[in-house]
């Protein structure tokens, strides 16, 4: 029985719902990152890590490899790195309306009554 895309899209965004995912995902848009300099820069334990991504490899959106003793993770393809920039014009834009919320709200409270 094939899945309605709907809620395979919803699958596909509660598998990106964890910021450990996320931060991964962002790092990798930059190129292969062996798992030691993801831990540098993630503060996690190794297992932690460990399982965040095997479940980005499941899903298929990062990709492995092995030099001798060193695993390297890289994003399968470029639409990711599009998907990260698109959620960030949505949460700059999102924020930017907050802000101009906030002000205008600081501004009612500042005037006499």
């Amino acid at each position: 029985m094939q899945v309605p895309l709907y809620q395979a899209k919803a699958e596909f965004f509660r598998m990106l719902g964890h910021p450990v995912r996320i931060r991964v995902l962002e790092l990798l848009q930059h190129g292969p990152m062996p798992v030691r300099d993801l831990l540098n820069e993630i503060d996690i334990e190794a297992s932690s890590l460990s399982q965040q991504l095997a479940v980005l490899r499941r899903s298929g959106i990062v990709v492995s490899t092995r030099e001798g003793s060193t695993v390297s993770y890289e994003l399968a393809g470029g639409d990711v790195a599009d998907l990260l920039r698109a959620a960030r014009r949505i949460l700059t834009e999102l924020l930017a309306g907050r802000t101009e919320l906030l002000t205008e709200l600081r501004q009612t409270d500042s005037s006499p009554a």
